[in-house]
């Protein structure tokens, strides 16, 4: 199954969004820290009145699928992949972690998007 495309105006149309970023799906400190730290914090967040909260990387959308379902994160955190990069690039949040073995990748960040 071909895994849907998610546009900003999708995402961000008329909602209160918590997006994060981070630089790699399955990396430990995204995977015992970043993530669990909004899933703990998932009940605040909707009370606050957030609509979505989700997490973008730049890897392919069947890696993403497998890492939300991994942390038990599905249907909880939306999982968003930027395969090539572009929207990390659009928002000025590339990194290259090549010496790291990791390429062109995202920083970590979250920014709260009311539209």
């Amino acid at each position: 199954e071909e895994p849907a495309q998610v546009s900003t105006t999708d995402l961000f149309a008329h909602k209160r969004v918590a997006l994060f970023g981070v630089p790699g799906a399955f990396t430990p400190v995204c995977s015992t820290k970043h993530v669990p730290s909004f899933l703990k914090n998932l009940g605040a967040l909707r009370s606050a009145g957030v609509d979505t909260v989700a997490c973008v990387s730049v890897n392919d959308p069947f890696v993403m699928e497998a890492w939300a379902e991994s942390l038990g994160a599905k249907g909880k955190v939306m999982f968003l992949a930027d395969p090539e990069g572009a929207f990390t690039r659009l928002v000025g949040l590339e990194t290259d972690l090549s010496v790291a073995g990791l390429g062109k990748r995202s920083k970590r960040y979250s920014m709260f998007v009311v539209n």
